[in-house]
């Protein structure tokens, strides 16, 4: 495989939309989604009012990577072979030995599984997105909340989360003002929506100018999508998009067959026939990769268009594209110009009180680097006779496998050159190769870049 990768050499361009295109203020949306949650957990199933309260610490706890284990209420950060690197029981801090006794030193039981990115089982779930973060800081106080009221509680709250989702995020919530998420973006888009900066706009003109196919596919609905694209982009926004594909219910637009998952096509937001393939470009909804690739041949007039897609989530989006439809990917991963210098032991350990003297009394973005779990790329596992290795994570590992180029947001690129000529990930490189415009700082060690085995 070449060891570079350029856009130039791309027929078609492909983006997701939130926090790919659409970046969102992360403070605000995070407890927005928080709130959308705790409010339906606490007025409709129940769950304990004080659920409702955030302390500014409390979102210290939202790393991405973490998989809730739901059999007994254990978050974990996993190393890239499985190990248990970190791991909370509800929000408690788990120590070494508790570690040690729950999980030994071995593989994580629903690892291969899940490694094969089926991420989501009755079993556990992996948070990989800004969505789903705030819903971990949740589901851990939830947690926290059965240990102190009814310790020998199953923890069985899972599918009333899922009823959580299904009511504010339905497809009809939007237009139905339903649920608290809708009706606050709607009133008040410039408090959690960043305008899409003009360097952005200029080079999605250049590349649609050059004579690229440009490509929106989102599993946001047509009537949320229009919102936050006319907000980021302006009211003109759709001439810039060959084919808008909404509801696309990823990663099954990419994992499904056609006559599971067709296309349709929308009328005032509302979704119609089912298409039997797809003829012209324009703005649908749903829909299969499949067929998707059968009118890009004809719009490019070649047998194997090359197509790259952006997005952010390593589960829906990179992963899904690779594998199943073998297109180039681009990972946005806002951690990555968030990444510290690895801290000392003793000042990871420092308590938080002497640590907030000098940090201020405000809730973290998502992205940042959270003091309870570490680096999103790195971490130290103990060996013989009380000696730390430094570990690449899961997280870490899927980067470098399943995305092409990694990079913090799309502005890193914007002003390059269209056939700028970007260094790839690939097995035989360092693990830090298609980092853009650096490799992350926690990855170098001794100012050597880490090689994968």
């Amino acid at each position: 495989m070449a060891r570079s990768f350029s856009l130039a050499d791309c027929e078609v361009i492909g983006f997701d939309l939130d926090h790919t295109l659409c970046r969102y203020n992360l403070v605000e949306s995070a407890r927005l989604i928080y709130e959308s949650f705790a409010q339906y957990m606490v007025t409709q199933k129940g769950y304990d009012k004080e659920l409702l309260n955030v302390s500014p610490d409390s979102w210290d706890f939202c790393c991405k990577g973490l998989v809730l284990d739901m059999e007994d209420g254990n978050f974990l950060k996993l190393a890239e072979d499985g190990t248990v690197l970190r791991a909370s029981h509800g929000t408690k801090h788990m120590t070494s030995e508790e570690i040690l006794a729950t999980y030994g030193r071995r593989q994580w039981r629903h690892f291969k599984t899940m490694s094969g990115m089926v991420s989501r089982s009755a079993k556990y779930y992996v948070y990989d997105n800004y969505f789903d973060l705030p819903g971990a800081l949740l589901c851990a106080r939830i947690v926290d909340g059965f240990n102190q009221n009814s310790p020998k509680r199953k923890y069985d709250f899972w599918k009333d989360i899922i009823a959580a989702i299904q009511y504010n995020y339905k497809t009809s919530a939007f237009k139905e003002n339903c649920g608290t998420y809708f009706p606050e973006v709607k009133c008040n888009p410039g408090k959690y929506i960043q305008c899409c900066p003009e360097s952005v706009k200029k080079w999605l003109r250049r590349l649609k100018d050059s004579g690229k196919i440009l490509l929106l596919i989102t599993s946001s609905h047509s009537d949320y999508c229009r919102l936050l694209c006319e907000h980021i982009l302006g009211n003109d926004f759709a001439e810039l998009f060959d084919i808008v594909i909404t509801n696309a219910l990823k990663p099954g637009f990419f994992s499904q067959t056609p006559n599971q998952r067709p296309f349709r096509t929308l009328e005032n937001d509302e979704e119609q026939e089912a298409l039997l393939s797809l003829d012209k470009p324009g703005w649908y909804s749903q829909g299969n990769s499949t067929h998707l690739y059968e009118l890009l041949k004809k719009m490019t007039g070649k047998l194997e268009p090359k197509i790259v897609y952006f997005g952010d989530s390593m589960h829906s989006d990179i992963f899904s594209a690779h594998h199943y439809s073998n297109w180039e990917t681009i990972l946005i991963l806002e951690e990555l110009s968030a990444d510290h210098v690895m801290l000392p032991t003793e000042t990871e350990s420092e308590p938080l009180e002497k640590k907030g003297k000098y940090e201020g009394h405000h809730p973290k973005a998502l992205h940042s680097r959270s003091k309870q779990w570490g680096s999103f790329f790195v971490d130290t596992i103990s060996g013989a006779e009380d000696s730390e290795t430094l570990v690449n994570t899961w997280s870490c590992k899927c980067v470098s496998t399943y995305s092409t180029i990694t990079i913090p947001s799309i502005e890193a690129l914007a002003d390059l050159p269209l056939n700028y000529r970007f260094t790839r990930f690939s097995s035989n490189s360092s693990i830090t190769a298609g980092y853009y415009p650096r490799p992350p700082r926690s990855l170098l060690s001794s100012g050597e870049p880490m090689v994968t085995k």
